[in-house]
C-alpha cells in the first residue's frame, strides 16, 4: 500500500539531510542528494521506500569516506577498514570503494609512490622496509613491486640516510663512528653488504686525509 509524503523538513542538526513524513508522521531521514526528486503529495510504495533507504545508506557511507580521505591521501584498504569500523556492511562498502576509484579519489599506486617519495625525502630506508610499510597499508604485492622498482637504488638510499645522520657522529673516532652509523642504517632495514661501503664513503668525505 502506497503512502503519501506530507512533509519534507531539513534536520536541525544536519542541514544536508531531510526528515520525510508519510501520512502525517515522521518516517525516515534521507540525504538531500537522495531526496532531491521527492515532493509533498508524492506517493511512495514500500518497494520505493526500501530503494530510497538503500540509496541513502550508500550515499551516507560515501560521504563518510569522502570526509575520511579529505584529511590526507588514503589507500583502498584504509577506506575499507574505516567504513567497517563505522558499522558499514561489506555489501555497501564495495560499491562505495568502486565509486571512489571510478572518480579517481582512490589510487593505491599513487599512494605508494607518494609514500616512498616522502620517506626518501625525510627518513630514507631500505626497499625491504618500504615494502613492509606499504603491505601494512594494504597495498597489493604487485603494486609494491612496481613502485619499488621505480625508486632509488638501495645503496643510494643508504647514503641519503647516512648523510642525514652523520652530524650526530662526526665528532666520533672511526670505531665508534662505524658502529653507531652502521647500527642506524641497520635499523632502517639496510643489509651489511650495503652498509659497509656507505659508512666508509661518508667517513672518507668527512676525513679526506684518512
Amino acid at each position: 500500500m502506497a503512502k503519501t509524503i506530507t512533509a519534507l523538513r531539513v534536520q536541525k542538526k544536519n542541514h544536508q539531510r531531510l526528515n520525510v513524513h508519510l501520512d502525517g508522521e515522521f518516517a525516515f531521514g534521507l540525504s538531500r542528494f537522495v531526496a532531491a526528486w521527492l515532493q509533498v503529495g508524492q506517493e511512495l510504495t514500500e518497494e520505493k521506500i526500501s530503494e530510497l533507504l538503500s540509496e541513502d545508506e550508500l550515499e551516507t557511507a560515501y560521504q563518510k569516506s569522502l570526509k575520511y580521505i579529505g584529511y590526507r591521501i588514503r589507500t583502498t584498504s584504509e577506506v575499507d577498514q574505516h567504513l567497517r569500523k563505522k558499522g558499514v556492511s561489506p555489501e555497501i562498502i564495495e560499491p562505495v570503494v568502486k565509486r571512489l576509484l571510478d572518480n579517481d579519489l582512490l589510487d593505491d599506486e599513487n599512494f605508494a609512490l607518494m609514500w616512498i617519495e616522502n620517506r626518501n625525502e625525510f627518513r630514507p630506508r631500505s626497499h625491504r622496509m618500504l615494502a613492509s610499510e606499504l603491505r601494512r597499508k594494504g597495498i597489493k604485492s604487485e603494486i609494491i613491486q612496481e613502485v619499488i622498482e621505480k625508486t632509488k637504488p638501495e645503496d643510494e638510499l643508504a647514503y641519503m640516510a647516512a648523510k642525514k645522520r652523520i652530524r650526530r657522529y662526526e665528532h666520533l673516532d672511526w670505531q665508534n663512528f662505524q658502529r653507531k652509523l652502521g647500527s642506524h642504517l641497520a635499523q632502517r632495514g639496510f643489509s651489511y653488504s650495503t652498509i659497509k661501503p656507505v659508512v666508509h664513503k661518508v667517513w672518507s668525505e668527512k676525513h679526506p686525509d684518512g
